[in-house]
């Protein structure tokens, strides 16, 4: 049964209705939670010669490229090696953190960025230890501009002086501006592509846009369809 079975014209929708896959919870000795902890070490490597390592984005493309389902799971690596972990659903247009870790989502960033919430009160915590979320909220009519704001600049701000990892997962940086308002507030960000489905073009003008925000590529991952078969798992990345 594969994990990106149904499909809305050209985007894949299970993540969205049903959550990402987490195998590094579900099957932690697995050879694909081993690739995702090789990933999250990479990762780390990659950002060493950064003065900090702490807000780490993880965008693509295009849409549908699985950047939900290797952000959460490295997220989750992260908490399992006993970092403080915040998961931030900063896609406010398609949101899954409350699908994937079971969470309530009357409350999260878009409410704490348009109101005067705090986000200690609205973060969640979760079946994982060490992680906690801030699940994307109600869909807002301006969500770019919400992540434009003085508001998240402070936002961002709580984050690091909260937990030790902040993950955000942010729209396809090709699709809309999301990604590209909130550069200047990172320390590096992870592009993820799907093999066999995003194109070449999409990929070399995202890594065009995001060396224009001035930000540190920490690497691409180059997935392929992460599937569930038989309660066994077949996964397959590529890191450079």
């Amino acid at each position: 049964m594969g994990l990106f079975r149904k499909k809305d014209g050209n985007k894949d929708t299970r993540t969205q209705d049903k959550g990402a896959q987490l195998v590094t919870v579900i099957e932690p000795k697995n050879v694909i939670s081993e690739q995702f902890r090789t990933l999250r070490t990479n990762i780390e490597f990659a950002g060493a010669s950064l003065e900090t390592l702490q807000v780490i984005m993880f965008t693509s493309a295009e849409i549908s490229d699985g950047k939900t389902t290797v952000s959460t799971n490295t997220a989750v690596t992260w908490a399992q090696a006993g970092k403080s972990v915040l998961y931030v659903d900063a896609d406010m247009r398609r949101s899954t953190a409350q699908s994937t870790f079971r969470l309530a989502n009357g409350h999260g960033l878009s409410t704490v960025l348009a109101s005067a919430e705090q986000p200690k009160d609205i973060v969640q915590k979760t079946f994982v230890e060490n992680l906690e979320v801030l699940t994307a909220g109600p869909t807002p009519p301006n969500p770019a501009e919400l992540l434009n704001s003085k508001r998240m600049t402070s936002l961002i701000e709580w984050m690091r002086n909260n937990y030790d990892i902040v993950v955000l997962d942010v729209p396809p940086i090709m699709v809309v501006s999301d990604a590209q308002v909130i550069l200047p507030l990172i320390d590096g960000v992870v592009l993820v592509a799907m093999m066999g489905k995003t194109l070449k073009f999409s990929m070399k003008r995202a890594v065009e846009n995001l060396k224009l925000g001035d930000v540190k590529i920490l690497g691409v991952v180059e997935q392929s369809n992460l599937k569930l078969e038989n309660s066994g798992y077949t996964y397959g990345y590529g890191y450079q």
